[in-house]
């Protein structure tokens, strides 16, 4: 069977840019050895936003006399019923990805893929060759899976990876989570919604140490307020799993160890690319630091074979993948495509209060020697957050004192990853100040909150 590209992975990266290369009229093979939408659409990003849901309306009703409703009857979560929601909502999705692949004609082979010189891809059941293919060009987009730590290894039944955490039978009644990034901020605030009792340690000195500090300190006092145990600057040393609790040994920040005893750990200390076993030797293809090396249009040392998403450097997120994957049918089908900006990235985290961010930190625009001006809004100043009974948090906005350009936006808050799109998009049409400022908001809204920050950091403000 000969195509003009075979695709390898079928997640937000794989199966857009097969689609994209349809439309490009490329007769196009896309090659999936688990659920069509990859790990982010069944394992990862739609179905842990389904969990998120469930905890959220959870507390609304725990809370619903806040609102003037009262409820007679005491409200339980049904954490079966949760992950049964959260599935199908997944399968609905993975569903839709079938339909878009048959919709634009695409080859859909199930199997594991492993490349070889000449452009030729195997295709395998798990023991055996089934066929060989072969096309003008290949791209991997095999995406990854939780990385693992040798001293504690995951066994998927007291110490589990987010994959596990997304499926328990039954709410636990402790649960320790290594690791503080989005994945384990988000169980950590879904698991705490739900009961748990939930403790985070983090090697760093802050939570989701990738945030602007600020943040990462207004999540921490969040959570803590929730009832969450936070250990900054701590390691976990070793795990003893013989009894009916694990005895987590901690090193803490002062150097002191302690033991705490918890039913469960989550390990969720980041990701592992799938690089291996995919035939990458064989083809000479370079990697480094766990990634394949590709160029600003996706291409690797070797014509003719080319890598997205989270097999490459950068971010490992869903809408990087997806436009990388575009980029690089647009440059193979012989378009002019535009780079990507990744100074330009948005980044969410769907914890309540959410995060979101895009560019610079405060201390990375110092660092970097720009001179700045900051606007800060807090929610609490807002009337639609008061409206909405969601007053925790603000939006923060870093300018470039020179050129007026926005350099950074960080939002913690009721709404703060549907937001954080008009910043992204302010950013990458060099929109200054004080056009934010001079921009009509509709009000009430939480978005309005932009206006006023940009109002703030050049003394503008007016609802502060």
């Amino acid at each position: 069977m000969d195509f003009d590209l075979i695709i390898i992975g079928s997640g937000p990266g794989g199966y857009v840019a097969a689609i994209r290369a349809s439309q490009l009229g490329l007769k196009t093979a896309l090659i999936e050895m688990a659920e069509p939408g990859g790990v982010c659409l069944n394992w990862g990003c739609i179905p842990t936003k389904a969990l998120l849901k469930s905890a959220q309306v959870y507390e609304y009703i725990k809370h619903s006399s806040l609102y003037g409703i009262k409820t007679d009857e005491k409200v339980i979560p049904d954490l079966e019923a949760i992950v049964e929601r959260s599935r199908q909502v997944a399968n609905n999705m993975s569903k839709g990805v079938t339909y878009l692949i048959k919709k634009n004609n695409i080859t859909f082979i199930k199997g594991k893929a492993k490349i070889c010189p000449g452009k030729k891809v195997e295709i395998t059941n798990g023991i055996e060759t089934t066929q060989t293919i072969n096309a003008n060009n290949i791209i991997i987009a095999t995406g990854a899976r939780a990385k693992q730590l040798s001293n504690i290894p995951i066994d998927g039944n007291k110490i589990i990876s987010y994959r596990d955490a997304l499926t328990l039978k039954k709410k636990p009644n402790s649960i320790l989570i290594i690791g503080s990034g989005a994945i384990g901020c988000e169980f950590a605030y879904f698991y705490n919604s739900l009961g748990t009792k939930v403790t985070i340690i983090e090697f760093m000195p802050n939570i989701i140490p990738l945030e602007d500090e600020e943040i990462s300190k207004h999540l921490a006092r969040s959570f803590k307020k929730a009832g969450i145990k936070i250990m900054l600057s701590s390691l976990v040393t070793n795990i003893d799993k013989n009894n009916e609790l694990c005895k987590v040994n901690v090193k803490t920040s002062s150097g002191e160890e302690v033991i705490i005893e918890t039913e469960l750990v989550l390990s969720a200390i980041g990701i592992k690319s799938n690089i291996e076993n995919i035939g990458l030797e064989d083809v000479g293809i370079k990697t480094e630091n766990d990634k394949i090396i590709v160029d600003k249009f996706y291409k690797t040392n070797i014509e003719g074979y080319y890598a997205i998403g989270d097999v490459i450097p950068g971010p490992a997120l869903a809408h990087v993948a997806s436009h990388e994957g575009i980029i690089c049918v647009e440059a193979i089908a012989g378009k002019d495509p535009e780079p990507l900006n990744y100074n330009n990235i948005p980044a969410c985290i769907y914890t309540q209060p959410e995060i979101a961010s895009v560019g610079l930190t405060e201390k990375a625009a110092i660092d970097k020697g720009y001179t700045i001006k900051i606007g800060k809004f807090p929610l609490t100043a807002s009337g639609k957050a008061h409206a909405l009974g969601e007053t925790d948090g603000f939006i923060k906005i870093i300018f470039d004192a020179e050129t007026n350009n926005c350099l950074g936006a960080h939002i913690i808050g009721n709404s703060a990853t549907e937001i954080i799109g008009g910043l992204v998009m302010s950013r990458k049409l060099n929109i200054k100040a004080q056009q934010i400022i001079k921009t009509i908001f509709p009000h009430p809204t939480i978005s309005e909150s932009l206006m006023e920050a940009a109002a703030i950091a050049y003394g503008e403000a007016i609802n502060i």
